[in-house]
């Protein structure tokens, strides 16, 4: 990669970890589903207006927006909001690449080797000491419902291999369409109409800030610049800088938040991001319906489609051309009649041309 562009892979993990300190500071001004409501919101709109139709079917947007944006998002938000710090936060939901790859073997039929399943072991591991650290100094629950977000980005990463988009940053922006509605009505039951709307009342620099981040640093800046990085770079290339995003999370969390990193933690950040790389870029995944391994945040091309047309281009570089149709039986494939040398006569003389 040039340098400027391993900066710019740089600069998104960093965006990446950062912006779960900013979830911790929103949380202080909205009900974890009204902010991630308005996360969406704010990302989605007006770019929708300008990025023209999406490149998948409709049902994969919808499914994508509700498993990512309802789901992982919701619960990562609750589960932040109910005491899981926000350091911690970035490195447990790194899982997702194990619950991808679980995933990716039930659905796709992928059956990944020795490595792959020593790298999960690992993970699991790592993620086994996380909790007993957090059990020790935090409520458990918002462990687990970060667990589970990470489960649901698993399920959507799937999904979005499935759907295998040609514009992953113009699919991002109408994902982030779909989950506005359903979070807005599951804050009016869950958090209640009054929490949110003194919190809309009340709003400051600060919350508007966290919201604009979250919403155009997060989403439209570090997926475009991801989608950037994916087409001009092998994914081999660009994923393993996404394991940068816990070093960052955890060290701003301790910068800027206080948050106190024990010995215990930095064990399960060693086995977890350790075993998500192994799980991640540990060979290649058996046979199955997909046509790569899972990468663990949707950067597979998901299954290979039997369509008319062309391919669009990727790292494996341009499709061969197929070989010219054989010409009539007794002649070569390179020739034509125009080129054909004739036959001698009997005689060994040559016959005069036409014309």
């Amino acid at each position: 990669m040039r340098a400027v562009h391993t900066a710019l892979a740089v600069l998104v993990a960093a965006v990446w970890g950062v912006n779960f300190v900013v979830i911790e500071v929103g949380l202080g001004h909205f009900p974890p589903l009204l902010f991630s409501a308005l996360r969406f919101l704010v990302a989605a709109l007006p770019a929708v207006f300008f990025v023209g139709r999406p490149p998948v079917a409709w049902r994969w947007v919808v499914a994508v927006g509700l498993a990512l944006g309802v789901a992982k998002f919701g619960l990562l938000f609750v589960g932040m909001d109910a005491g899981m710090p926000a350091g911690l936060s970035s490195l447990v939901l790194q899982i997702q690449a194990v619950f991808t790859a679980l995933f990716a073997m039930a659905v796709l039929g992928e059956r990944p080797g020795g490595v792959r399943l020593l790298g999960m072991a690992t993970a699991l591991a790592g993620i086994t000491v996380a909790a007993v650290d957090e059990g020790a100094s935090g409520p458990l629950s918002g462990f687990l419902l970060v667990v589970a977000a990470a489960a649901c980005w698993g399920v959507s990463n799937v999904m979005t291999r499935l759907a295998a988009p040609s514009d992953a940053f113009r699919f991002m922006i109408w994902v982030s369409a779909v989950p506005v509605l359903p979070l807005l009505g599951l804050s009016l039951l869950v958090e209640g109409p009054e929490a949110g709307s003194a919190a809309l009342r009340s709003i400051d620099a600060g919350g508007a800030g966290a919201v604009l981040y979250v919403a155009w640093c997060a989403t439209v800046f570090g997926f475009g610049a991801w989608g950037f990085l994916l087409r001009r770079y092998p994914a081999s290339s660009v994923a393993p800088f996404s394991l940068l995003v816990p070093v960052f999370g955890m060290s701003s969390a301790a910068l800027l938040l206080g948050e106190d990193v024990s010995a215990l933690r930095w064990c399960a950040a060693v086995l977890l991001v350790g075993g998500v790389a192994v799980t991640s870029f540990g060979g290649r995944a058996g046979p199955g319906r997909g046509n790569g391994g899972p990468d663990g945040d949707g950067r597979g091309r998901g299954p290979v489609r039997r369509t008319g047309s062309a391919a669009p281009a990727d790292d494996r570089g341009p499709v061969p051309a197929a070989p010219a149709a054989p010409g009539p039986a007794g002649t070569s494939a390179s020739r034509t009649p125009s080129t054909a040398s004739p036959r001698p006569r009997p005689d060994g003389s040559l016959p005069r041309p036409a014309g």
